[in-house]
């Protein structure tokens, strides 16, 4: 009987576990864009200084170390109908399956 009143803390467990991982400030990356957690996910912050406005949306200029995943250098560009609005007021991007594939890109409303 014990091991049956403990069934539903463990789903919810579970069910938690599924979900998008947290940005560092807090918020929540979509379901869609996150895979993985704060530690190893996909998802990240990325400095200011690797992001510019360029006609109909953004160039990404990413260097080792300016995303966990990054193992080499990489250029973005990036429509702005797809970016999604950050909630920190700084700039993620979430590269998925591989380190070449940016699935989703978030962007403070100043650059929205």
């Amino acid at each position: 009987m014990r091991v049956l009143s403990l069934l539903p803390f463990a789903m919810l467990a579970f069910v938690g576990s599924a979900r998008a991982h947290d940005a560092a400030s807090g918020w929540q990356y979509a379901q869609f864009c996150c895979n993985g957690n704060s530690h190893n996910g996909d998802c990240q912050m990325i400095p200011a200084t690797t992001v510019r406005i360029i006609t109909g949306g953004y160039q990404v200029t990413l260097a080792p170390g300016d995303h966990r995943l990054a193992t080499r250098s990489h250029i973005f560009r990036l429509p702005q109908n797809t970016a999604r609005r950050s909630q920190d007021g700084e700039y993620h991007l979430c590269l998925y399956p591989t380190e070449d594939t940016p699935r989703c890109f978030y962007v403070p409303d100043m650059g929205f």
